[in-house]
């Protein structure tokens, strides 16, 4: 299969992409497209071989479900058994946006999309076109990040490009996403909303409108193969192939003893880290943002640019341990997690 990539990059051009995008999902393709939060790897959530195209060319476990995506609540209130008050709530004040919220799922949603759970994680997403996107195809999309399984998610058509050509129809380039990390995930099938994963939109800001605290259920799910309630609660996730090192000081001691080793180091501290050094042939360096919005919006970019690189070592300055950091500290402790554990 040849991927096709169609560049958008004015109204003429995106209402092309849109089109052809939009034929080859009713055909039951698969498409990557542009989100607020990172690309997306949709096909029609209604058609079970589509969506299990999704999990074959992600190379993704059964047992992960998937997000849906719709361009109305209206259009997720037909995707849900039951809508709640505090759904109601949240959609009105958060969406279109980084939002997700899990809800018993209605009879037309096919098994594979939620692992088999009694439950569907709804979005509204807010880029233009992925909103596009869904309004030409008239149908909900199921679309978890547009990379393999357990990697670095997508911020930009050609880091698409590098995971899954050839595995998929099509990819819509919008340019790299603003967001930089995926949408926060909440479960409201019980009488205390429970955060699922960290994400864009603070939990503060849900705990605001719904005047109570959130539960954090943000570990992996108990059994090896029971369904997850959400994606993105894989122990190892959102992982570059170099093995991340995690460190509470800039690093640098670290990056010398793995240099000694003969390794080539990727390296990310802090801005605001006082070290200041003469880097040696074999670091590539990075100072991250020293807020929590700037290096959401870098973390997966510069992963890919070190992955490209050929690192065999990363090793990455832990930010403030603050709620601001709450989803960064998230990605950064799934994808420094060790297959073994």
């Amino acid at each position: 299969m040849k991927t096709v990539c169609l560049r958008i990059h004015d109204d003429a051009s995106l209402a092309e992409a849109v089109d052809r995008a939009a034929k080859t999902l009713r055909d039951g393709g698969v498409v990557a497209f542009p989100t607020e939060t990172v690309y997306g790897l949709g096909a029609n959530a209604l058609d079970a071989g589509a969506v299990a195209r999704i999990f074959a060319a992600k190379g993704r476990p059964s047992n992960n479900p998937l997000i849906v995506h719709t361009n109305s609540v209206e259009g997720a209130r037909r995707l849900c058994a039951t809508w709640p008050e505090p759904a109601a709530k949240l959609a009105e004040e958060f969406w279109p946006g980084p939002l997700t919220m899990v809800l018993p799922k209605a009879e037309c949603i096919p098994s594979i999309v939620t692992a088999g759970g009694p439950t569907v994680a709804l979005r509204m997403p807010r880029h233009p076109v992925a909103r596009a996107l869904i309004e030409a195809t008239q149908l909900p999309l199921a679309a978890p990040s547009a990379n393999l399984s357990t990697r670095i998610s997508a911020v930009r058509a050609e880091h698409v490009l590098r995971m899954l050509d050839g595995r998929i129809e099509m990819v819509l380039d919008g340019g790299q996403t603003p967001g930089g990390l995926e949408s926060t995930v909440v479960d409201l099938t019980s009488d205390i909303p429970r955060l699922l994963r960290p994400g864009l939109l603070d939990s503060a800001a849900l705990e605001a409108v719904l005047g109570r605290k959130l539960a954090k259920v943000v570990e992996e799910a108990g059994a090896p193969d029971a369904a997850f309630p959400s994606p993105g609660m894989l122990k190892k996730h959102y992982a570059p192939l170099a093995p991340v090192r995690l460190v509470d000081d800039d690093g640098f001691e670290m990056v010398r003893q793995f240099l000694a080793q003969g390794f080539r180091i990727g390296w990310m501290p802090l801005a605001s880290a006082q070290t200041v050094v003469a880097l040696p042939l074999g670091v590539e360096s990075t100072a991250m943002p020293n807020e929590p919005v700037g290096y959401a919006a870098r973390l997966y970019e510069v992963l890919h640019a070190l992955e490209i690189h050929g690192v065999d070592q990363i090793v990455i300055q832990r930010p403030p341990m603050t709620d601001a950091w709450q989803a960064v500290h998230d990605r950064l402790q799934r994808a420094a997690a060790r297959d073994e554990e």
